[in-house]
């Protein structure tokens, strides 16, 4: 699965018809550039934040609201009649474990609707390619030291998804390196080994990231798993 995968134009994919998202996390780096995306491809977007007063971030032709992704009754009620949810939150330091609390309640809410779910998660638990099996939890050269908490609970994050059997949901591990960026269009998808390119540098714009997930969203191919972009 490491095939090359390119786009040339942010429209919908021919024979794609517009669809319904709910977006957590739609104010963060990562959720702000989903919505954007799917703006662009003419789908309809259901923008989720946590205050009214961060919603004045989203970009125009959102639907805006507020909510808390760590409460399943919340979930269900943004995520009825929704193709897909994305879960895009991000807590902040000190808080990382949320994002376990935060899993359960997505695939909770979802549970028994038909609705499907995408989650941003972490690399924490991809395998370094060449290194006998170590993760990217345990290897300094790809996780600085100051990043192990939130890595640590991203591991528990795709655990709850592991466990859930009602919801098709996929789970999407960044490479090591995410920041903003150019959108090319073009990205490598792999499963549960970190991809780095010939220089060993494992990376991908956030605005490519968001690529690679509406492209997964309208073309489905990850059904419970995990699967992982980079350049």
């Amino acid at each position: 699965m490491n095939a090359r995968a390119t786009r040339n134009t942010g429209q919908i994919n021919e024979g794609t018809t517009m669809m319904r998202f709910t977006v957590f996390g739609a104010t963060g780096q990562v959720g702000r550039r989903v919505v954007a995306e799917a703006l662009t491809r003419g789908h309809d977007v259901t923008a989720v934040a946590r205050t009214s007063a961060r919603t004045a971030e989203l970009p125009r032709g959102a639907r805006p609201r507020t909510g808390d992704a760590s409460d399943a009754a919340t979930v269900a009620q943004l995520g009825a009649g929704q193709d897909v949810v994305i879960g895009a939150t991000r807590p902040p330091a000190g808080r990382e474990r949320d994002l376990v609390s935060t899993a359960k309640a997505l695939v909770g809410g979802l549970a028994g609707t038909g609705t499907r779910l995408l989650l941003v998660g972490g690399a924490a638990t991809l395998t370094v390619p060449g290194d006998g099996g170590t993760t990217v939890l345990d290897d300094p050269a790809f996780l600085p030291v100051d990043y192990r908490d939130i890595a640590l609970a991203c591991a528990e994050q795709l655990e709850v998804c592991r466990g859930e059997t009602t919801v098709d949901w996929a789970y999407l591990s960044p490479p090591a390196m995410l920041a903003p960026g150019a959108r090319t269009g073009t990205y490598r998808v792999g499963g549960d080994e970190l991809l780095v390119d010939d220089a060993g540098r494992s990376a991908i714009s956030m605005e490519d990231l968001a690529v690679a997930l509406l492209d997964e969203a309208e073309r489905p191919r990850q059904h419970r798993q995990r699967f992982t972009v980079a350049y």
